[in-house]
């Protein structure tokens, strides 16, 4: 963005660049642009929050008059990340007492996410798996944490492990949106799914075993994020 607005600039464009890092911005030192210490994903600030994000805009806006750039100016309010503070949420009963718990909650989880692929009328489901095969690709996963199965060999859709594990996160997250209360905050339906549900506890297990089997998974580090890699294991 902030490049964009030296290119606009140079062509005769006034432009302004609301901007998340502000170090990234002082690198790059923009004609014009407003710091928001806001969580990534949400530059304009609270969801469904249309007086607030006006504000937002109002003060970006403002910086178009500005001639004495490069300039970058502080947008009052603070927003904390959530990222750390993960939804409570109340699972669905699970209704298979035979199956592994990871399967059973994703089963128990359907109605959820058909909810919320009604009410938004689409899902990002899909790119390996169907949301009917959500169950039979965390069997995959489970199978190779108890170690019948190695990763090499397992049947993964689309021959991609990680791709498969993505669209298992993202049928969580879009099930998590109909449980929640409110919009989740930035980052709460990943800290809930790797944290929280049996999914998340079966993933930590998955990785310490491709870590160890021979040859391992070379995208083991990919599994789960930074930050949730230093906190263990929660089971």
């Amino acid at each position: 963005m902030c490049t964009l607005s030296h290119a606009f600039d140079n062509a005769g464009l006034a432009s302004v660049a609301i901007v998340s890092v502000r170090g990234q911005a002082e690198a790059i030192a923009p004609p014009r642009a407003l710091y928001c210490n806001f969580p990534l994903g949400r530059p304009l600030g609270r969801p469904r929050d249309p007086a607030y994000q006006r504000r937002v805009l109002d003060a970006a806006l403002g910086l178009l008059e500005r001639t004495d750039g490069p300039i970058i100016e502080d947008f009052p309010d603070v927003i904390a990340d959530e990222a750390d503070a993960p939804l409570a949420l109340a699972l669905p009963p699970r209704n298979d007492p035979d199956a592994h718990p990871a399967v059973a909650e994703a089963r128990g989880l359907r109605p959820a996410w058909e909810h919320t692929r009604e009410t938004t009328g689409t899902t990002q489901v899909g790119r390996v798996v169907s949301p009917d095969d959500i169950a039979d690709a965390i069997t995959l996963f489970a199978r190779v944490a108890d170690e019948e199965e190695h990763w090499k060999f397992a049947a993964w859709p689309g021959r991609d492990l990680l791709a498969t594990l993505m669209d298992i996160r993202l049928f969580y997250e879009e099930a998590a949106f109909a449980l929640a209360d409110d919009l989740p905050g930035a980052h709460q339906t990943d800290a809930w799914f790797y944290e929280s549900t049996e999914m998340g506890r079966l993933l930590r297990r998955f990785q310490v075993v491709v870590e160890s089997q021979d040859p391992p998974f070379g995208g083991a580090a990919y599994l789960l994020p930074a930050y949730q890699q230093e906190r263990g294991t929660n089971a």
